[in-house]
């Protein structure tokens, strides 16, 4: 790697807020915020919205929409009248 041109690449810890769950990782993000982690040492923390921990796909609650449903409504909906010529 060449030196001087890359953002500098630490541990920080990611904090999703809706499913409180925190996890540490190797990031080039940067925080003012920190937090003592579980070693006992203090990381920047990065709060997110979302995770794995909270994904509707990732924690088996997403919903199956109608498909079907959706594709024979539209075709009833514009479906041709006639042909014109």
């Amino acid at each position: 790697m060449q030196q001087g041109i890359h953002p500098a690449y630490g541990p920080v810890v990611f904090r999703d807020k809706a499913a409180g769950y925190a996890f540490l990782t190797r990031s080039t993000m940067t925080s003012d915020k920190t937090v003592t982690w579980e070693d006992g040492a203090t990381y920047p923390v990065v709060d997110v919205e979302i995770s794995a921990a909270s994904h509707p796909f990732h924690t088996g609650t997403a919903r199956v929409l109608d498909t079907a449903g959706r594709v024979e409504r539209f075709e009833r909906r514009y479906a041709r009248r006639g042909t014109a010529n």
